[in-house]
């Protein structure tokens, strides 16, 4: 038991919300809060709410996951109810022709888009990795990304008078571990709330001065060919409230990042 977490808590803990973006016979697809797990793990004995479940009770059927987000990574989770559905969109997954956008606020202004093509070792997890040989090989690992928004507040974070932001759109063409957490601390603008890769006085500055934790990553949009009709869907969710509350600390518009958002990198 977590100190200061009595057993009498855990059971009044309330469910966390998740919103069905699209459904039909075939998938549905959610949005997922942050701090939820998809699935239950080893990890996570003490967890009583997760998406897949939670997603399951909301439909009425199995479900299926065809991909994954991080437990502290917001936004869009495709579910399939068939396994042969399901292996049709792990297929277009491996085949790298979903596509995936995200949106992030990171550390330091950022004027200039490009693609980061910088390879990856694996992140072991002293359990479930105990197996994987810790000399593998690093993997290819590539990400575009774009500014879309900057800003610099009159408050110290560190040993500057003032603190600067961005807000940058990611999309990820490989999917490694923390792969996009990974790629932006490699570029010095790491991802505030990020609390293995990140800078620990902008996660605490924004703990305090915001009075919001959390990892400043969500999963914004996905395109995927319909595993049945083989239509080309895009689904793409809203930003939750705490974004708006921060952009209203930064003096950023939201019809702004609206119109700057609709265009997706190629």
């Amino acid at each position: 038991m977590e100190a200061g977490v009595n057993e009498a808590e855990l059971h009044d803990e309330t469910a966390p919300e998740i919103e069905i973006l699209f459904e039909d016979d075939d998938i549905v697809v959610i949005h997922k809060p942050a701090g939820l797990l998809v699935h239950r793990s080893y990890l996570a004995r003490r967890e009583r709410f997760f998406a897949m479940q939670m997603t399951r009770d909301k439909v009425g059927c199995h479900v299926f996951p065809v991909h994954r987000l991080d437990r502290p990574t917001s936004g869009i989770l495709l579910f399939a109810k068939s396994s042969e559905m399901a292996n049709n969109l792990c297929e277009q997954f491996s085949a790298k022709t979903v596509e995936k956008q995200y949106l992030a606020i990171v550390r330091g202004n950022m004027h200039e888009a490009d693609t980061l093509d910088y390879a990856l070792k694996v992140e072991l997890d002293d359990h479930g990795d105990k197996d994987v040989d810790p000399n593998k090989a690093a993997q290819e690992a590539v990400t575009s990304y774009q500014p879309l928004l900057n800003t610099e507040i009159p408050f110290p974070s560190g040993r500057y008078a003032t603190s600067r932001y961005a807000m940058v759109k990611l999309i990820p063409h490989t999917g490694r571990k923390h792969q996009l957490r990974r790629h932006m601390a490699h570029l010095r603008h790491p991802i505030v709330g990020d609390t293995t890769h990140g800078d620990g006085k902008q996660n605490k500055f924004f703990r305090e001065h915001f009075a919001i934790n959390r990892l400043w990553l969500i999963a914004k949009s996905l395109a995927f060919d319909h595993p049945r009709s083989g239509e080309r869907i895009t689904i793409e969710t809203e930003l939750e409230k705490e974004w708006l509350t921060l952009f209203e600390a930064f003096g950023w518009d939201d019809e702004v990042l609206a119109s700057e958002t609709s265009t997706l990198i190629v």
